[in-house]
């Protein structure tokens, strides 16, 4: 495992262990932290003409690349309503309706730490108000923090797919579920 410590946080021990890449242990004082899965949503938004929303990332990890608006579930909250939140934040858009598509796990390395993720994936539809993505785009208000731009990919096929410059081997997933999913 990427992560170790070479302290316990609980009494400073050098004694502390890995366990099966699962949790910590520290012998000295009893002391067990979990490596649990962190929550993350992603939406995809697609027009009628197979045309879906990518943004291009701000930051590490995989600044410059593509992702679905998205990101962690806050403590207490519900992933269609992180769904809808993220959406607001990331893209200045309240989205109201989302179906849930599929989940994948997912690698997020963030300042040389190693999160392990479950990525859930939902589907919303293009807002009445816009006949297509490009349209759409031209009204959406990036989180400068989070979002360097927006795009458009047109997505038929999984060559479509593979030529997307993804961030994130699970949005690639995704979407070639939501093709499996139009068959």
């Amino acid at each position: 495992m990427k992560n170790d410590f070479n302290l316990c946080p609980m009494c400073g021990s050098k004694a502390i262990k890995n366990k099966l890449n699962k949790k910590w242990y520290c012998p000295d004082c009893d002391f067990d932290l979990y490596c649990n899965v962190a929550a993350a949503v992603g939406v995809v938004i697609i027009d009628k003409e197979n045309n879906i929303l990518l943004e291009t990332r701000a930051k590490e990890p995989r600044k410059g690349y593509l992702a679905f608006p998205g990101g962690f579930i806050d403590a207490d909250e519900r992933a269609e309503d992180a769904v809808i939140r993220e959406c607001k934040e990331e893209i200045g858009v309240a989205i109201s309706e989302v179906q849930f598509i599929c989940t994948f796990p997912n690698t997020y390395e963030y300042r040389n730490i190693e999160y392990k993720t479950c990525d859930m994936f939902f589907l919303a539809k293009l807002p009445d108000d816009f006949k297509n993505i490009e349209e759409f785009i031209s009204t959406l208000k990036a989180q400068e923090s989070e979002v360097l731009g927006f795009s458009s990919w047109k997505i038929e096929t999984k060559e479509d797919v593979d030529k997307i410059p993804l961030a994130f081997e699970s949005a690639r997933k995704t979407l070639y579920t939501v093709l499996e999913k139009r068959k």
